[in-house]
């Protein structure tokens, strides 16, 4: 019997949308003291700032940003730390073992439908560089080079800066300015929050012309993206991202819900007229 599902056909089976797939572990490198990175078998297409549903068999599951893909290669990357009884288990894998994985989900960044071509500024705090570090990749990677990006990251302290060789290479094409919460005299790296510096970028003489995306702790983009509207970036030329409010991914469970907006089925990302509203 075929139990292939086909959109349209009564006489196939439904689709068990909660259904992981088994996925072969290629690599775990440590990044920091707390963060891992897991480089993964996948055969599916991915986007930008979309995520996905892991799971351990008979103990639960957690919803995680894809950092990185490569469909060619088929694999993809998670940076993950041990913040529950799932991420725990994770750690006790080693390459060759199997994840469980369903998606991808959610709606990403609009790399080249909005970006491509313009002044493209990314804020990012802490891990919320994780989610956009594989957009950050294309336009590194993109020969056409017609994408002029500027990145400001931020960081608790120097020990926890992730993707350190990754943004070696960034500031090669980028305009690049590392901060640091705390004080700190290595070359490069400033002191203080992101919010400090944004008064300092260079905005594009046109408006129209540049795109902004902040991802970090809600409270950060929340400041982050009120320096860019006082500097006079409209609201609908600033993307921010939801996606620690993920849960089963499709919308079912109501854990991500504000008022009537389902995060996992309309967002993660959402421009900021939109996100403004978005109130929990």
């Amino acid at each position: 019997m075929n139990n292939t599902y086909i959109p349209g056909n009564p006489y196939t089976p439904i689709e068990n949308v909660y259904l992981p797939k088994g996925y072969k572990l290629i690599s775990l490198n440590k990044l920091t003291e707390i963060e891992w990175l897991f480089r993964v078998e996948y055969d599916q297409e991915v986007t930008f700032g979309q995520f996905i549903e892991i799971s351990i068999p008979r103990v639960g599951e957690a919803p995680l940003s894809v950092t990185q893909f490569n469909k060619e290669e088929g694999w993809i990357e998670f940076l993950i730390r041990k913040v529950g009884k799932v991420t725990d288990c994770l750690f006790d894998l080693k390459a060759g073992d199997l994840m469980f994985l369903r998606g991808p989900y959610g709606n990403g960044f609009p790399a080249e439908e909005e970006y491509r071509g313009k002044h493209l500024i990314i804020v990012a705090g802490g891990s919320g560089l994780a989610p956009v570090r594989s957009m950050i990749n294309h336009f590194y990677n993109d020969e056409a080079n017609d994408t002029k990006v500027d990145l400001l990251l931020g960081f608790k302290d120097y020990d926890s800066i992730i993707f350190k060789d990754e943004i070696k290479q960034w500031k090669e094409k980028f305009n690049t300015l590392i901060t640091v919460d705390n004080s700190c005299s290595i070359d490069g790296v400033c002191e203080g929050l992101v919010t400090k510096y944004i008064p300092d970028l260079e905005l594009a003489d046109d408006i129209a012309d540049m795109e902004v995306v902040i991802v970090g702790p809600p409270v950060m983009m929340k400041y982050s993206a009120l320096e860019f509207l006082s500097r006079g970036v409209p609201k609908e030329k600033i993307w921010v991202s939801f996606e620690r409010k993920m849960s089963c991914g499709v919308g079912k469970c109501g854990h991500c819900k504000i008022d009537e907006t389902y995060i996992c089925l309309e967002g993660p990302v959402f421009r900021y007229d939109e996100a403004e509203k978005l109130v929990d």
